[in-house]
């Protein structure tokens, strides 16, 4: 193939990007990715926090119960874990369950565990020290709490965060496989109604969807390093 009909070849799959609607189907298919990410990154922080603060505490079967726990959502892929709360709970249980709420749910549990093992670690990463001090100066454990160890805990987190909201993002994409009507989803159905006419569609299309995603995380990606490059600083 001569260079000018590859170039051809190019522009004429892009082309289908911009036929009719499809390019707004992608971004509506984007922002349900990214309304799925966003429920599961606020209920993962909520959690999170929680589980991250039990995971300090010195109790040995609640230590073995919250290890059990990480370890199982670090272990078990997500996709399975898609898979048996979407068609599981209904087999199971006979619970009616939609692609989304099973996509939340499942991401919310995976950034839970997540979430609470990089609050664990920035808990414990506070040295000792500083509640000594704190307690020298007359403040009770929860002026401790609120005052020295939370805010020390949030600067050292914001940065892991960042980049666990990042890869939250970027693993939605298998929501594609228990039905939900996201960005992944509406390519694959641009790419089979063009496949007759525009056979190389596929390149475009996906190399859209990759630029859409890359959009999306691209800034939190920077934001998280130059937090973590401003904490290292300080």
């Amino acid at each position: 193939m001569h260079s000018s009909e590859m170039l051809d070849s190019i522009i004429n799959s892009f082309s289908v990007i911009f036929m009719g609607k499809n390019f707004l189907r992608l971004l509506q298919g984007l922002l349900v990715t990214i309304k799925i990410a966003a429920v599961s990154v606020v209920f993962s922080i909520i959690l999170g926090f929680l589980l991250g603060a039990l995971m300090t505490v010195k109790i040995k079967p609640l230590q073995i119960i919250c290890k059990i726990y990480l370890e199982f959502m670090r272990i078990m892929p997500q996709l399975v874990l898609l898979f048996l709360a979407y068609f599981g709970l209904t087999r199971a249980f006979g619970i009616s369950i939609s692609g989304e709420a099973a996509s939340v749910l499942v991401f919310t549990l995976w950034g839970t565990a997540e979430m609470g093992d990089l609050v664990r670690g920035a808990l414990e990463s506070i040295p000792r020290h500083q509640y000594e001090s704190a307690k020298s100066i007359g403040l009770n454990e929860k002026q401790i709490y609120i005052y020295v160890i939370i805010p020390q805990t949030l600067r050292r987190l914001i940065p892991l965060a960042m980049n666990l909201i990042t890869r939250m993002i970027k693993t939605t994409s298998i929501v594609v496989f228990v039905g939900v009507i996201e960005v992944v989803k509406i390519g694959q159905q641009i790419i089979d109604a063009n496949r007759l006419t525009v056979p190389t569609a596929a390149i475009a299309v996906y190399a859209v969807i990759f630029f859409m995603y890359f959009i999306v995380c691209w800034p939190l990606s920077i934001l998280a390093g130059k937090l973590e490059k401003r904490q290292k600083d300080n």
